[in-house]
């Protein structure tokens, strides 16, 4: 080494050597011409060697333990002597990573007169990189494969993270129109609510928030009910670094709860009906005696020849309403289910015909337009032709009652076959159903008309009939447009009417 002059200290080492010597990785000093010129006592100690052990000798026998020089075009003496400044690499031995530095030391003219080398152990950054990289992998692939559609954001807002699950969410795998900020996850103003929330003190942990329902909005601007759970991310020092959100789909935990309500519902209804059906099946048990000697005895003086006119009018009202009476308890038997069932299989199309023809000389049709929109598929089954043509006939009624004799009547048919099931539709062009009496239209006795132009028993018979065939009536919809009612029946197998002569059915129709 060249010592600059006067530089001495007392013990004879320069002030060069002492800081060579201080430095706490081991290095040597190399000419240009790649030779080795000294080293520091982090070096000697390391290697176990002695300055005569290394001088005169070259970088590429000390560093690669070899005799012959290395590529010219990748020497990194060669590279710091060119370009003057620094250069490293890092090299692999068996049990351990080095990461070697070598920069220039420069003379007066700005040339390159010698090069420092460093040799710094990096084996356990090496090993910690690793079980980094492994730690950074296992959390990509949880969020990757997580059910739930995670979604991670800078400090500003904008989207860092997502993951599959959250892309399909979002629609983000075929739309044009991407989605790079957190505010394009939901309806304008929301973000900002959530986060206030996030930061306020009402929350249980600062931070943190579970919002049962709330929608979001994916990248065709369409709503999706989600459950979320939010969190701020918060850096070493306390500061928010970003945020992150989970998101679980309602949208089939909703449709549970719907079917679970209708079933609730149904059942509510079925319960209140078999309750009433019992009670209407005494009571009219009870009053069917005495009426019917209220008729006997009412018809009997009836063929008296002295009697009065104004007596004879007066008997006859007792025997109309008696015979009113009579129809009431009748119906009242109907509805408790106590008359007899005759089934045969027939397809729904004849019943929707039959029970037209039944009422079709009414006057009360001459300003309703019938339209039959009848699938042309055979949809058989197993029925009760004359309850089934009572069913129509009532739900005709009450149609022509709501659209006051003037309007559109139409009936549908079709089938599902995957669900076994035939459908028949009765839709009206009606004023619709108020919302208050949607739960009360199929209970016994309750009507709109008024009073003694109904018994209210006419919709709780059919359910009742509806029920009786294993299938459903209900509304689909109803506006200030019209009502549609929709009859639902269990479609027949070709077993059970396997024998019976039906020229257009086909087996297959029904696998």
């Amino acid at each position: 080494m060249i010592l600059p002059q006067n530089s001495k200290q007392d013990n004879g080492l320069s002030w060069q050597t002492k800081v060579f010597d201080s430095l706490s990785y081991p290095s040597v000093i190399l000419s240009s011409d790649k030779t080795v010129v000294h080293a520091n006592k982090k070096f000697f100690e390391k290697f176990d060697l002695s300055l005569k052990d290394i001088q005169n000798k070259k970088c590429y026998s000390l560093f690669l333990y070899r005799d012959t020089p290395c590529n010219s075009d990748e020497c990194p003496i060669v590279r710091v002597v060119q370009r003057k400044r620094s250069y490293n690499f890092v090299i692999k031995h068996p049990h351990q990573w080095e990461d070697r530095v070598f920069s220039p030391i420069l003379n007066d003219n700005g040339s390159v007169d010698y090069i420092i080398g460093s040799i710094r152990d990096i084996s356990k950054i090496r090993s910690l990189e690793r079980q980094l990289i492994g730690v950074k992998e296992f959390i990509s692939q949880v969020i990757h494969s997580s059910a739930s559609a995670i979604v991670a954001t800078d400090r500003e807002g904008n989207i860092e993270l997502m993951n599959d699950v959250a892309k399909e969410l979002f629609q983000m795998n075929d739309s044009k129109n991407k989605i790079k900020h957190a505010k394009q996850l939901y309806s304008p103003g929301k973000l900002e609510e959530i986060m206030t929330l996030l930061r306020g003190e009402q929350i249980s942990e600062k931070g943190k928030l579970i919002i049962p329902r709330i929608d979001i909005v994916n990248s065709k601007k369409e709503k999706v009910p989600v459950e979320m759970s939010a969190a701020i991310i918060y850096d070493e020092n306390g500061r928010e670094s970003g945020t992150m959100a989970i998101y679980n789909i309602l949208k089939e935990k909703i449709e549970v709860e719907r079917k679970l309500k209708d079933a609730q519902a149904k059942l509510t209804q079925s319960e209140k009906m078999a309750s009433m059906g019992k009670l209407a099946a005494g009571v009219a048990h009870e009053i069917n005696n005495p009426l019917t000697g209220i008729l006997f005895y009412a018809s009997l003086l009836l063929e008296k020849a002295d009697l009065d006119d104004s007596v004879k009018e007066d008997i006859g009202n007792i025997v109309e309403d008696a015979n009113r009476c009579k129809d009431i308890v009748k119906n009242l038997l109907v509805y408790s289910r106590k008359t007899d069932s005759h089934k045969n299989i027939i397809n729904i199309n004849s019943i929707v015909d039959q029970s037209l023809k039944l009422t079709r000389d009414q006057k009360k049709f001459r300003n309703i337009v019938i339209k039959k929109d009848l699938s042309n598929e055979m949809m058989p089954i197993d029925a009760d032709t004359n309850k089934l043509n009572q069913v129509i006939i009532n739900l005709v009624l009450n149609a022509l009652y709501a659209m006051e004799g003037e309007g559109i009547l139409t009936f549908r048919t079709y089938k599902d076959t995957f669900k076994k099931k035939v459908f028949l539709e009765v839709i009206d062009t009606g004023p619709g159903i108020e919302h208050k009496n949607l739960s009360k239209i199929f209970d016994p006795f309750f009507t709109t008309k008024e009073v003694g132009k109904s018994t209210g028993l006419g919709l709780s018979i059919v359910y009742g009939i509806m029920e009786e065939h294993g299938g459903s009536i209900s509304i689909k919809k109803t506006s200030s447009k019209g009502t549609t009612f929709i009859l639902e029946f269990p479609l027949c197998s070709p077993s059970q009417f396997k024998g019976i002569l039906c020229n257009h059915l086909s087996n297959n129709e029904y696998k």
